[in-house]
């Protein structure tokens, strides 16, 4: 399991604005959303809270790796690739349900396990 370098665990605490989650269906065609209830699960997972997810939900029930781009407030971009779960119990999900917002119904927790990172168009280790 790869774990998210200090430097990208530091640029997390800093970013500003929604993440963009992408997903791609099993054509190949991708799907991307901007979501604004996710949070750093562990230093190898981010969870991203599916209250409206439509297709992106099918794209992950269907085997879809994904991706998640971010940017800090000094406008740096990071983007963390990796497998994808889908959780409707168990830990991960009980975690989301106590910080997504009370108003939004939290179907399930999407959590992306790194793989890959790069900030800019350079890979981290």
């Amino acid at each position: 399991m790869h774990k998210l370098p200090q430097q990208v665990l530091e640029a997390w605490n800093k970013r500003t604005g929604p993440v963009v989650f992408a997903t791609v269906d099993g054509r190949g065609v991708p799907n991307i959303i901007y979501a604004t209830c996710v949070k750093r699960y562990d230093e190898s997972t981010i969870v991203i809270a599916d209250n409206y997810f439509d297709k992106t939900k099918q794209n992950i029930q269907n085997g879809s790796e994904g991706s998640v781009l971010f940017i800090t407030e000094s406008k740096q971009a990071y983007q963390v690739k990796g497998e994808i779960g889908y959780h409707t119990n168990g830990e991960i999900f009980d975690d989301m349900k106590l910080w997504n917002p009370k108003q939004h119904p939290g179907h399930a927790a999407a959590a992306l396990k790194v793989r890959e990172v790069y900030s800019g168009s350079t890979r981290l280790e």
